[in-house]
């Protein structure tokens, strides 16, 4: 494609992008567990929601500006971790880090990503970009010890534990088309220390064995103290839908919550992530920042999540979308569109500000109170 202005929505990127991606890698991206009734209704969520605009506010200046964990954004944007994203485009996570750090938003770069840590900590670093590690605990708790030590000595400003993988639901699109990574594609960060890949699968996916075989089931509670004693950086809990669990994992020392359900990936049948968010957001009652991921395809849908609670949103499919289509450049523009319709969607609703985004300006199927 060389008119970046041709797709004016992230829905016209996921059409794009289905024909520059193999039946497998767009599979792979887009598919959930079982019958995918949790991803679709990660969507549905937000359209069941509606909104209450104000009238008669000066929106002349918007400032969509807020901090993470102390670090700035120039709107309450992150980028969810992702595996594997050199399917969609040779350059992979060094792409997106840098359409992140140029566009002042947050990257979480992925355990099972395809080029290493070091090397996206130094696209970050010449941005003062904020950047955190997502991990997921290994059976070995020497490699897991690894990634965490080095996370932190390459500036990583967090680490992002992934708490609702235990094992790997089953998603049948990968199923059928027995996933693997294409030759030429490795885990970066894992190779480095123990020489471990996706292997090639007969009967079920390639990730599917790696995360039987490799990860641990047995991580509990407990686990985030040893995980905490490893380095200094704040721990983010994602994959949380119940408030029980997110008053408890700060008393176990977590910073942040993110309300997720693995984009529909995992247990099919759970809650929305949004219909999750309210409740938590009122358990913790500010004990901990809370964002929330799942089925953002506008900048309304940010809109709805900042007022329901959240401080920020995680985005994943769609960066993809804009990856694979154009590399780095469709990455910006997919972080250009959500600003742009975030800053008109706050103008329409009466807001100036982040700090003005607050729950009187939504009904759904009950008024949802301050």
């Amino acid at each position: 494609m060389t008119d970046i202005s041709k797709p004016i929505n992230l829905w016209e990127y996921e059409k794009l992008a289905k024909q520059h991606l193999s039946q497998m890698a767009f599979d792979y991206y887009s598919s959930g567990a079982w019958d995918e009734i949790t991803l679709r209704d990660n969507r549905e969520a937000f359209d069941r929601i509606k909104l209450r605009p104000r009238m008669l506010v000066d929106v002349s200046d918007r400032n969509l500006t807020t901090s993470i964990l102390g670090q700035p954004l120039q709107l309450p944007l992150l980028i969810a971790p992702m595996a594997f994203q050199c399917l969609a485009h040779p350059e992979g996570e060094l792409a997106t880090a840098l359409a992140a750090a140029t566009a002042g938003v947050g990257m979480v770069l992925s355990t099972m990503a395809t080029k290493s840590l070091e090397e996206v900590a130094a696209v970050g670093d010449k941005h003062n970009a904020c950047q955190w590690f997502q991990l997921y605990i290994h059976k070995d708790p020497g490699l897991t010890q690894n990634l965490v030590e080095r996370a932190y000595a390459a500036g990583y400003q967090a680490l992002c534990l992934t708490v609702d993988a235990p094992i790997l639901g089953r998603r049948e699109r990968d199923v059928r088309n027995t996933f693997s990574l294409p030759a030429g594609l490795q885990l970066a960060n894992i190779t480095n220390v123990s020489g471990l890949n996706i292997p090639q699968a007969s009967k079920e996916s390639g990730l599917f064995t790696y995360f039987s075989q490799q990860l641990s089931p047995a991580v509990t509670w407990r686990d985030l103290e040893w995980l905490q004693s490893l380095s200094p950086l704040p721990l983010v809990i994602k994959g949380i839908l119940r408030a029980d669990d997110a008053v408890r994992a700060v008393e176990y020392g977590a910073k942040a919550i993110v309300v997720s359900n693995h984009g529909g990936r995992q247990l099919d049948g759970a809650i929305a992530s949004l219909d999750a968010l309210a409740e938590i957001v009122a358990a913790l009652n500010g004990q901990a920042e809370v964002l929330v991921d799942g089925g953002i395809r506008r900048g309304t849908d940010i809109l709805k999540a900042l007022a329901l609670g959240a401080k920020a949103v995680l985005i994943g499919r769609p960066i993809l979308w804009g990856l694979a289509v154009v590399g780095q450049v469709g990455v910006s523009h997919i972080i250009s569109l959500l600003k742009d319709e975030l800053s008109v969607a706050m103008a329409l609703s009466g807001c100036a500000s982040i700090q003005d985004i607050d729950s009187s300006l939504l009904t759904g199927n009950r008024i949802i109170s301050e």
